[in-house]
């Protein structure tokens, strides 16, 4: 849809939005993922792309946070690491395996779930951690866990708060929640960002762009972190969510 000048300038604007919403509020691949689609990509290749292209502030976000993430009970940070580490690179492989005709009929149905996720997370959900009784046992926050990595790894959005959600009601405080949960998104990111990175999928012009823009974006979301109000920015997300999924659906129909 966007060609020459005006491509880079588009992409450009939207990673550095994707780097501002996430460290504000989460949620940049809803803003990444479209842009690639727009700018001519297949559902697939920009899947890949928006990966490779954010992990690099991921690990900036989580380095940040690292000393407030830990384990859960007798669920240690070390477990939580290895079984997002397992599922993330379960998830890749079953997305390099994945005909692209095939994902581009599943990725409405997977925004539509992001969003429903994204949604929840952001305006119908509570902490619990703190009533023992809603606590998780430690194998159903194996197989939680596990099962979100999976996703991860496949596709990734909502993930955020599919693990904060999971990792409050098992017991965490919200603060040390939200630092292992980036923790988390992080590690099942590394291993798909290197499977993709082979994958002959990703457009790396398209990448590096996105990965310096969302860079700067992310600098001026954490300065601004305390001084925007934090449900307008989620909306924003829900509705771009909320209108791709009726766009992607209505391309494939």
């Amino acid at each position: 849809m966007f060609e020459g000048p005006w491509q880079w300038l588009f992409l450009g604007l939207s990673a550095f939005y994707a780097g501002m919403q996430n460290a504000l509020a989460g949620g940049g691949t809803f803003i990444t993922f479209p842009a690639l689609l727009l700018a001519g990509l297949d559902p697939l290749g920009a899947n890949m792309t928006s990966t490779v292209a954010l992990f690099p502030g991921q690990i900036t976000v989580a380095a940040t946070g690292r000393s407030m993430a830990e384990g859960v009970g007798p669920m240690s940070l070390r477990k939580l690491v290895a079984i997002s580490l397992a599922g993330g690179v379960v998830g890749a492989i079953l997305l390099e395996f994945t005909p692209p005709a095939f994902f581009a009929r599943l990725v409405p149905w997977l925004v539509l779930f992001a969003t429903l996720v994204f949604f929840w997370g952001s305006f119908v959900r509570r902490p619990s951690g703190s009533d023992p009784a809603r606590r998780l046992s430690v194998g159903t926050l194996s197989g939680l866990q596990l099962a979100i990595s999976i996703y991860g790894g496949y596709f990734g959005g909502g993930i955020g708060f599919l693990m904060l959600a999971v990792l409050t009601v098992a017991g965490q405080p919200v603060r040390a929640a939200g630092a292992t949960k980036n923790v988390l998104a992080m590690v099942m990111n590394a291993v798909a960002t290197l499977i993709f990175a082979t994958s002959g999928r990703v457009q790396w012009a398209f990448a590096g762009i996105i990965c310096i823009c969302a860079l700067a974006g992310g600098v001026l979301g954490t300065w601004l972190l305390r001084r925007l109000p934090e449900k307008l920015l989620r909306g924003f997300v829900v509705a771009v969510g909320s209108l791709l999924t009726v766009w992607l659906f209505a391309r494939g129909a």
